[in-house]
């Protein structure tokens, strides 16, 4: 039973190919680092439903966050970087300092500051190895919801109609249900 931060961690532990990811990742040495959203996301789902085999899932979301160079070639040779270690893994490598820019809202101060706009609570969630090669999690907005199967809205993308669409419009292309079917979707009105 997953209950806290402390068990998701073991939980992300314990598997093999999520530490082969995180690993991977790791070796990139980018400044402030995650694998974040679905990644961490529908490995707690699929233990919260039993599955036994892994969801595929359509990608890895390594972000980090680099003012000094925002350039986006950077971010596809990260990606043939990971690609030579992990090369059947689905890479994304996105420098968070410039992707306020692609979504067309102020600058991020971090990579955790734009983990908690991402639309979801139950997805706004990252995971890296330290220094030290301890997992840590970081969830903006705790994991009550993830825990609880609950799509909810970040606060973010309640405060306008044109994000709220943007909310409403994921859950309903994501389909996570479909998958996960003790999933709780929660909508905001219009």
């Amino acid at each position: 039973m997953l209950k806290n931060k402390v068990d998701v961690i073991q939980l992300i532990q314990s598997d093999d190919t999520m530490m082969e990811i995180i690993q991977a990742a790791s070796t990139l040495n980018l400044p402030d680092w995650w694998i974040c959203a679905g990644f961490v996301r529908s490995k707690i789902w699929d233990e919260l439903h039993d599955f036994k085999e892994r969801t595929s899932i359509p990608d890895v979301d390594v972000i980090y966050f680099d003012s000094l160079n925002i350039d986006e070639n950077d971010e596809k040779l990260l990606e043939k970087q990971l690609k030579r270690i992990l090369p059947d893994i689905p890479w994304s490598v996105k420098n968070q300092a410039r992707m306020h820019v692609v979504n067309q809202i102020p600058p991020y101060a971090s990579s955790e500051d734009a983990i908690s706009k991402f639309p979801e609570t139950a997805t706004a969630l990252g995971v890296k190895m330290d220094s030290e090669n301890n997992l840590v999690l970081t969830a903006p907005f705790g994991i009550e919801d993830v825990l609880n199967l609950e799509v909810k809205p970040t606060p973010f993308f309640t405060e306008t109609i044109e994000r709220a669409a943007i909310y409403e419009e994921r859950i309903v292309k994501k389909n996570w249900k479909a998958t996960w079917p003790k999933v709780k979707m929660h909508h905001i009105n219009i």
